[in-house]
């Protein structure tokens, strides 16, 4: 098990509890206010201009590269030198970033932790799909990050690989159309009961690999040691079970409750993230952690907005969508980040300041980007001004994701296929 200095000086639970944070996450989000948030500079055409031409290029260089599959681990290197420089053209020309804010993301570590996590993720299961890495290999960035805000070194750890990929497999599992309700709450049942350290037999191989990797955590944190990394297991996996609850329910539901569900469950999953990274939290991180993973979380809610309408997932845009136009929840989603983000510095190491920046100019630019996807949703007049604030126009964005689209299945064997290049 790894040390830890931090872990003497902290609390052996996690302080403020999970109602408390839910409960204050609530209320922020009540009184946060009406109005128009500050969405930053604006751009002439000009200036979009150069960077839609920035943007265009990379999106070229990837789909390139999906015409000439690498067939050797040089091929593999050369590859992965070309999309790092494209992208590197991207950050400057496109995005602004500065010399410091490419170093930290290319010089800390996170390349490297993104390619083991592919290789450690088909070392534990050959058959895994593409996808589902991909859809992993998120959190690994998110946990990469904490460390990076904490002063940690940025790596892959066991914990790491198995948290990333728990949720993809329990979420498929219960997605699982094939699966019968009882077998998925008994299955439940049995995982809260592995969670809390019990020693519980899985009911067949998808279940005994899921508790494969609550193994793998179990080999670096010691339970009675560092009690918050299972709280905070524990604290998602009823996030979830909430969630799933609210998706099976044909009552009414208000708005503040389906805003609450949503900043638990991704309070949680972030809260398990830094948790996992640090052994133990501070009372000021945990009520970071837990207010970041919400607005991340309403923010996944705003990119799943169509999907989730069809499916019959409340979430506050979903609710919202078709019946009133997205402008005032997306507001009021912009002004309760800038909130959050005022908390950034509860996380702060000092030579973390350029993936603070980034992070602090990145999240709002983000949620006015997944805005810019789904235009029939909002005000024309409400869509200009943030496309105002925007590098790009929304429909240049719309159209080269679209040809990312085209490729997706070939790009994802291509980011595979670099992972295992030879001596990284």
């Amino acid at each position: 098990m790894s040390g830890n200095p931090r872990a003497a000086a902290v609390p052996a639970a996690l302080v403020p509890g999970i109602p408390e944070l839910v409960a204050r996450l609530t209320a922020l989000w009540r009184e946060v206010g009406e109005g128009r948030p500050a969405l930053g500079r604006t751009f002439t055409r000009r200036e979009r201009s150069v960077r839609e031409k920035a943007l265009a290029g990379f999106v070229r260089a990837l789909r390139d590269e999906t015409k000439r599959p690498p067939l050797t681990p040089e091929a593999r290197e050369a590859c992965q030198t070309r999309i790092f420089g494209a992208f590197g053209r991207l950050a400057r020309q496109g995005l602004d970033w500065q010399d410091r804010q490419i170093d930290v993301l290319f010089g800390a570590g996170f390349d490297r932790a993104a390619v083991e996590f592919v290789r450690a993720a088909r070392s534990f299961d050959p058959g895994v799909a593409s996808a589902d890495v991909f859809q992993a290999c998120r959190n690994v960035w998110v946990a990469n990050g904490l460390q990076k805000l904490m002063g940690l070194p940025v790596r892959l750890t066991p914990s790491i690989t198995a948290y990333s990929l728990l949720y993809p497999y329990t979420d498929n599992y219960l997605d699982d159309p094939a699966v019968d309700e009882a077998t998925k709450l008994a299955f439940s049942g049995r995982l809260r009961s592995r969670l809390e350290g019990w020693e519980t037999v899985p009911a067949n191989p998808r279940e005994k690999t899921i508790f494969d990797l609550v193994s793998m955590i179990e080999s670096e944190h010691d339970r009675p040691r560092r009690p918050q990394v299972f709280e905070s297991l524990l604290a998602i996996h009823q996030a979830q079970g909430r969630s799933l609850g609210l998706f099976r329910s044909d009552g009414p539901v208000s708005e503040e409750d389906i805003v609450a569900i949503s900043l638990e469950k991704g309070g949680t999953s972030v809260l398990a993230d830094g948790c996992l990274v640090a052994g133990s939290l501070a009372p000021g991180e945990v009520e970071f952690l837990f207010g970041f993973g919400g607005f991340l979380q309403l923010m996944d809610d705003l990119e799943d907005v169509l999907a989730d309408r069809k499916a019959g997932i409340r979430t506050v845009f979903s609710r919202t969508a078709g019946r009133e136009p997205l402008d005032a929840v997306t507001d009021r989603t912009l002004r309760f980040g800038a909130r959050i983000l005022e908390g950034l510095d509860a996380l702060g190491a000092p030579d973390a300041e350029p993936l603070r920046e980034l992070i602090r100019s990145g999240l709002g630019r983000g949620l006015a980007a997944t805005a810019g996807m789904f235009g029939r949703l909002y005000t024309r007049s409400y869509l200009r001004e943030l496309e105002a604030h925007s590098p790009f126009r929304f429909s240049f964005m719309n159209g080269q994701r679209r040809k990312l689209s085209r490729c997706k299945t070939a790009l994802g064997k291509l980011m595979e296929s670099i992972a295992f290049v030879s001596g990284r």
